[in-house]
């Protein structure tokens, strides 16, 4: 009842689309570009209502991603989900990662599953755990475990990178730091994790300085020292 009431609504307003099918409408907003999608949707609730429907996501990924198999097996602890939540991911790995495609929908999933375990309000899982996760992730789909800890480290950096400039993030930053010293990374290879470790002080020390207070701020710099040199001048405040 609430669907026909908003399209009745909508036929009464001078609108000369308002009149079109479900399914051709949805056929001209995937064919719009998708920053625009969050505008459309706002123009009123019967178009908000089908931005919300399966099968317009379902069409937007078979037009914008052809490649992208609609039965193929998905083994592994990271949910693959709906036809949106693959939209998405494999959006934001087409974006983030220049990787190739046989890689994307898993990266695209591992990346949105690692930001929202970090963003938990309450304390997220350990680095370890999430990290384990994701290695596995990449087995169950067929990948080697170098390759799985390859591409499971630019998946860190890319989310640390991409994590707001607010009080939860430098919160959960300084965790990451002070817990890199007791090893919570699976450090495979060192040198992958090394760079991890690097944007997590990185951002630490330039987004987040003014809240560091003194004793974390030389308790961190110390950790730095000792794991890298040299280290950058803007993170002695130069």
């Amino acid at each position: 009842m609430a669907e026909e009431s908003n399209k009745a609504l909508l036929l009464s307003v001078d609108c000369p689309i308002a009149s079109l099918p479900d399914h051709l409408l949805i056929e001209i907003f995937i064919h719009v570009p998708i920053v625009e999608w969050g505008r459309l949707s706002c123009v009123n609730k019967y178009w908000a209502d089908l931005f919300r429907q399966e099968c317009l996501w379902r069409a937007a990924l078979i037009r914008c991603f052809p490649l992208a198999g609609q039965g193929e097996r998905w083994p592994g602890p990271i949910p693959r989900g709906m036809s949106k939540r693959r939209f998405i991911a494999l959006y934001m790995s087409k974006w983030i990662f220049p990787l190739d495609d046989e890689l994307s929908e898993i990266v695209g999933h591992s990346y949105l599953f690692l930001k929202e375990q970090l963003e938990i309000s309450t304390l997220p899982p350990s680095p370890g755990i999430l990290h384990g996760t994701i290695i596995d992730q990449f087995i169950s789909c067929g990948k080697s475990r170098d390759r799985a800890h390859e591409v499971a480290s630019l998946i860190w950096l890319a989310v640390i990178e991409n994590l707001e400039d607010n009080d939860q993030t430098f919160i959960l930053l300084k965790r990451l730091a002070l817990e890199g010293d007791k090893q919570v990374f699976v450090e495979y290879p060192y040198s992958r994790w090394y760079k991890v470790e690097w944007k997590i002080l990185e951002r630490l020390f330039t987004d987040f300085r003014d809240c560091l207070g003194d004793a974390d701020y030389y308790h961190l710099l110390a950790s730095a020292k000792h794991k890298f040199h040299p280290i950058p001048p803007a993170w002695l405040g130069y």
